[in-house]
C-alpha cells in the first residue's frame, strides 16, 4: 500500500510540476507571439484536444457548460476536469501514505475528486438564494416592458428591461445574460435552461415556460405574466417561510464541522500529546477522522439536495 501511495504521490507531483512549467511556458509563448516570432495553431493545443474529447460525452459536457455559464465563470470544462483528476491523484497518494489502507486512499480520493463540482454547486445555490428575493420585481418590470412592446416582441421587451437598468441586485446580470443568449446564441432552449439554472426555483421555471411558448409560437404572453405575478404576490408569506427553512438547512450543514473543530480544539488545548497520539499517530484514530470527514461531506451533499428541493 505504501508503494502504491508513493506512485500516486509521484504522479500528483509530476502533474503539479507540469502545470507550473506549462504556465511559465505559456507566458513565454505569449510574449513571443506578441513579437510575431511564433505562430501556433490553437486547435492543436492540449487543452483544445481535451475539450474535443469531452464533447463526446454530450450530457456531461452540456451540464458542466451550463453550470459554468450560470455562474458567469469563464473557466473551461477541461480545466474543471483536469483539476478533478489532479485532486483524485493527490487524494489517492495522501490516503495511501497517511492512512496506509485501500479504504483510506479510495475515500480520500473520492472526496477530493468531487470537491470542484461541489464547490461550483454550492456557489450556484448561494447565487440562487441571492436572486430569489429580487425575482418578483424583475418579472414586474419585464411585464411592463412587454405591454409597451405589444406583448409579442419578447426580445424587444428583454432589451428594454436590460437597458432601463432598474433590476435589483444580481438580477441585472441574469437578465443581461438571457437577452445576450437569446439574441446571439441561436438556441433558445439552451438559453432558457441557463436562465432557469441561474435562478433555481419553481417561479423561474414557470417564467421560462411562458417565455418559451412566446418565443416558439409568437403569441402574446402579457396575460400569462400577469397571472404569474398575481400568484407570486400571493405566495410571498410562503416564500419567506421557505427562505427560513433554507437558512436552517445551511446552519445544519455547517454545525457538524463546527462541533468537530471545537471538540478537536478542546482536546488539543488541554492535552496536545495525547490528542496527537490518539487522532494522528494511531491508525484507529486516523480512520475515525476519515469517517467523520466522509459523514460531514455527505451531510453537505444532503444539505445541497434539500436546498435544491426547497427552492
Amino acid at each position: 500500500m505504501l508503494k502504491l501511495g508513493l506512485i500516486a504521490f509521484s504522479i500528483a507531483l509530476f502533474c503539479c510540476m507540469y502545470i507550473v512549467f506549462r504556465g511559465l511556458l505559456s507566458v513565454w509563448l505569449h510574449h513571443q507571439q506578441a513579437a510575431g516570432r511564433l505562430n501556433y495553431k490553437q486547435d492543436q493545443r492540449l487543452q483544445a484536444r481535451i475539450s474535443r474529447y469531452l464533447e463526446q460525452f454530450e450530457r456531461l459536457h452540456r451540464h458542466l457548460s451550463e453550470l459554468l455559464e450560470s455562474l458567469h465563470l469563464e473557466w473551461r470544462i477541461s480545466s474543471v476536469i483536469g483539476l478533478s483528476l489532479l485532486l483524485v491523484l493527490i487524494g489517492l497518494s495522501f490516503g495511501a501514505l497517511f492512512f496506509q489502507s485501500f479504504k483510506g486512499s479510495l475515500m480520500l480520493g473520492g472526496l477530493l475528486v468531487s470537491l470542484p463540482y461541489m464547490t461550483l454547486r454550492s456557489m450556484l445555490i448561494r447565487r440562487q438564494m441571492k436572486t430569489r428575493v429580487d425575482f418578483l420585481p424583475a418579472v414586474e418590470l419585464f411585464y411592463q416592458c412587454c405591454l409597451v412592446s405589444g406583448g409579442r416582441q419578447i426580445r424587444a421587451a428583454l432589451q428594454r428591461t436590460v437597458e432601463e437598468k432598474r433590476l435589483l441586485g444580481p438580477m441585472q446580470a441574469v437578465f443581461e445574460q438571457l437577452y445576450r443568449n437569446v439574441s446571439v446564441r441561436g438556441d433558445d432552449e439552451a438559453s432558457l435552461r441557463i436562465f432557469a439554472a441561474s435562478l433555481g426555483h419553481v417561479w423561474a421555471d414557470y417564467f421560462v415556460n411562458i417565455v418559451r411558448a412566446g418565443l416558439a409560437e409568437g403569441h402574446p404572453i402579457a396575460a400569462n405574466l400577469k397571472d404569474l405575478i398575481v400568484d407570486m404576490r400571493k405566495a410571498r408569506i410562503a416564500n419567506q417561510q421557505e427562505r427560513n427553512k433554507l437558512l436552517e438547512i445551511r446552519i445544519a450543514n455547517f454545525s457538524p464541522l463546527f462541533f468537530l473543530f471545537l471538540f478537536l480544539g478542546i482536546n488539543f488545548h488541554y492535552n496536545a500529546d495525547n490528542a496527537y497520539q490518539y487522532y494522528i499517530a494511531d491508525q484507529g484514530g486516523r480512520n475515525m477522522m476519515l469517517n467523520a470527514a466522509v459523514m460531514i461531506f455527505c451531510s453537505f451533499v444532503m444539505g445541497m439536495w434539500l436546498s435544491r428541493k426547497k427552492m
